[in-house]
């Protein structure tokens, strides 16, 4: 059998969420998935990601890495969707990428694909979870499958979210993932790979 193809599309902005997305990435490849990683495309102007270091400095990093695009969707059988929390909800440059895959949802491409997601906030509480419950929304309208880890496997109580995976920078929004956040993006790959090939 061909193996399960899994797409993570992700924005970051000072480069969190894009470490998530790049340990999903190798815990995908080990668990048999043909991978794309993906970002989407920077919608803040010059002057706002130039105002704060950390941003352009990642800005500038990843100014040249592949953009998502709806191909990367439609192509894969599980799909990881990774957003900083903007106000405990999805980032605008996440959702700006998501509200224009009408087409694709209109022709039915995005049903039945197992989807979750990861994000991550400066403070503890910071609206992780509201930022994940709201991503879901979309993939309800999609047809798609919700595959949040849940307690499926005791790691689960150590990081504490069974809605995806999250991630606390702190307030110098600095601090590392940890061996906690990387054993529950591991998991998650993991799940979100095995669940994707029963349903296709």
């Amino acid at each position: 059998m061909a193996d399960v193809k899994l797409a993570i599309i992700y924005y970051s902005s000072t480069g969190t969420v894009h470490s998530m997305a790049t340990r999903l990435k190798e815990a995908g490849e080990k668990a048999g998935a043909e991978v794309r990683l993906r970002q989407v495309a920077e919608l803040a102007p010059a002057e706002a990601i130039a105002s704060n270091a950390a941003w352009s400095q990642h800005f500038d990093q990843t100014k040249n890495e592949p953009k998502a695009t709806a191909d990367d969707v439609v192509w894969a059988d599980a799909v990881l969707f990774g957003t900083p929390t903007r106000y405990g909800n999805v980032a605008s440059q996440l959702k700006q990428f998501i509200d224009t895959l009408g087409p694709q949802w209109g022709q039915g491409l995005l049903a039945n694909k197992a989807y979750a997601g990861f994000t991550s906030t400066m403070t503890e509480h910071g609206g992780q979870e509201s930022t994940l419950l709201a991503l879901y929304n979309t993939i309800y309208h999609f047809g798609g499958i919700v595959v949040a880890p849940g307690y499926t496997d005791p790691l689960k109580f150590a990081d504490g979210n069974p809605y995806g995976v999250s991630h606390v920078t702190g307030g110098n929004n600095d601090a590392p993932l940890g061996d906690a956040q990387y054993a529950a993006l591991d998991h998650l790959a993991s799940r979100i790979v095995t669940i994707g090939g029963k349903l296709r």
